[in-house]
């Protein structure tokens, strides 16, 4: 029976991991190299070595809502996008809230992760460890792997012709903290993924002239939404979810024309060859604003370098080229489990539903968070932990090995299909699809038909509003009795922190009864399509 659990890594992912083992009655033990919690989102003055890092000016890319776990909304009064000191400050205040880290053991790494000798009967794992030089062996009745995915950054100087001649300095992003050093240089950025746009931005504002370099494009979507609200809560309702499946070569073209009429991606450089849902896009609200005032240009792919000149693929030169910056992504790997648990399918590790290896005889080790989509991390991670606890538990089973492996081929073929997968971008997922199809496991998936007979106001909120976690504890094993007001109090968590200047409101007219009976029955109509078309 499943009592210890080994929590590898104290960042979101673990710390979710470790509230998700309490919430089952585990005795999780949780094992971090650093000497605190916070994982990326801790930022550290130099690059340490074998961790994720961050660079001082990181924004959150999903406004707080989006990114809450699901029994713990943020603070009204954070701002919605959050800067990474608040992100972690909220991150805090989760451990402190649900008493976590007394379970967290601190500089403290994991060396490698194996079977016991009786592991077909027992499913238990030898964790060795390393603390100050000294080495020990625990044995654990289960395993959560959450280390993330940021730590091995991949510098492919290998593809670029005269690096070794180049007369400059160059680095990956994951050394980059912030533009000391950079003024009045003259910058090549390589990559257009979230932090190569944001470092090219953040370079510009004191370098003479920033280039960056794009073998593809990106689309590059605003943090600021309709009406100056988070761009993340509109388009990410159960009901646009419906639509989007419906008509989605026409929601695509829409959503494109619309990126387009804010600035044109083809005049800018930026227009890549997939379309906007096929890869995670840029979120920067800067980088237009730094491409027409010429402080950044967008150039081709790099084809090779000549002493302080780069050379790119139209032919065009760059001359007296201070430093180089490659964002050019990160190399997965998680070196403390065995060989065989570390096999493939397609570009993306061979995980059921991106948490359990198929090829094991007692279900007892899960990956955390190790997953892509559009959308926070945090919930993902949140209900692949509530999962994964159940199913060590036996409370929740998984097919046969046979039956795992056909799905696995399946959701890789799939995925292949709709995203625009690589080496370096392994995996995505559809969003509310994803956490739907965990939900359904844990038994925490809202039943919307069964709201709308019991409480409408709530239903209308889950099936027309964002999409947010806290959906996930209305019902079921780890129900919340502060999911229903948390949901019907998001908007103003969102509205609080503009409320630095009051200005007053024009009169409004309640909405008629005739227009909420209309919205309720156009609701049952599109719950009765989701179900068909989602399902």
């Amino acid at each position: 029976m499943v009592q210890r659990v080994a929590v590898i890594g104290a960042g979101p992912s673990g710390l979710t991991s470790i509230k998700a083992c309490l919430d089952e009655g585990l005795n999780p033990t949780c094992f971090d190299s650093s000497h605190d919690i916070g994982g990326l989102w801790r930022f550290k003055e130099k690059p340490e070595p074998g961790r994720a890092n961050i660079y001082q000016s990181v924004v959150i890319n999903s406004s707080k809502e989006m990114m809450s776990f699901s029994d713990f909304p943020p603070p009204a009064e954070l701002p919605n996008n959050m800067h990474h000191s608040e992100v972690l400050l909220y991150l805090r205040l989760y451990a402190k809230a649900f008493n976590l880290l007394q379970h967290i053991h601190f500089q403290t790494t994991v060396l490698s992760v194996r079977q016991t000798p009786d592991f077909a009967v027992t499913g238990q794992w030898e964790v060795e460890t390393e603390r100050e030089g000294q080495r020990e062996t625990h044995v654990f009745d289960a395993v959560m792997v959450c280390t993330g995915h940021f730590t091995q950054p991949h510098l492919p100087l290998s593809d670029f012709t005269g690096i070794e001649s180049f007369e400059g300095r160059y680095f990956h992003s994951w050394e980059y903290r912030n533009a000391d050093g950079m003024e009045g240089k003259r910058v090549v950025v390589i990559g257009i993924g979230n932090s190569g746009g944001d470092i090219a931005v953040d370079i510009s504002r004191v370098a003479e002239k920033v280039y960056l370099s794009t073998r593809s494009g990106a689309w590059v979507v605003s943090r600021v939404g309709q009406r100056g609200f988070p761009a993340d809560l509109f388009g990410t309702s159960r009901m646009h979810l419906m639509i989007n499946k419906v008509f989605s070569s026409w929601i695509n073209r829409m959503l494109e024309k619309n990126l387009n009429e804010a600035f044109d991606h083809k005049l800018y450089g930026l227009k890549p060859k997939h379309g906007l849902f096929a890869q995670i896009p840029v979120v920067n609200d800067d980088l237009p604003a730094r491409i027409i005032s010429g402080r950044v240009q967008v150039k081709p792919n790099v084809k090779e370098f000549c002493g302080s000149s780069v050379v790119f693929t139209d032919g065009s030169v760059i001359n007296n080229v201070d430093v180089v910056v490659f964002a050019t992504g990160y190399n997965y790997s998680f070196p403390f489990l065995p060989s065989a648990l570390q096999a493939k399918s397609g570009y993306r590790l061979l995980l059921y539903k991106h948490v359990f290896p198929p090829a094991l005889t007692q279900p007892t080790l899960a990956v955390v968070g190790f997953i892509h989509g559009f959308g926070a991390v945090n919930p993902l991670a949140e209900m692949q932990a509530r999962w994964a606890t159940r199913v060590f538990k036996g409370l929740s089973t998984l097919p046969s090995e046979e039956r795992i492996i056909k799905e696995i081929q399946k959701d890789t073929k799939t995925m292949h299909q709709s995203f625009a997968c690589s080496e370096r971008n392994p995996l995505q997922v559809d969003y509310i699809p994803y956490l739907d199809s965990l939900a359904e496991q844990v038994g925490a998936r809202p039943n919307i038909l069964w709201l709308l007979m019991k409480d409408p106001r709530l239903a209308l909120q889950v099936w027309l509003g964002p999409c947010t976690s806290y959906q996930y504890r209305l019902t079921g094993p780890g129900q919340w009795v502060g999911a229903r007001q948390a949901i019907l109090t998001q908007w103003e968590r969102v509205i609080q922190p503009f409320r630095t200047r009051e200005v007053p409101e024009p009169e409004t007219r309640p909405s008629s009864r005739l227009s909420i009976m209309v919205t309720f029955s156009g609701v049952i109509l599109l719950y009765c399509c989701y179900n068909k078309f989602c399902i």
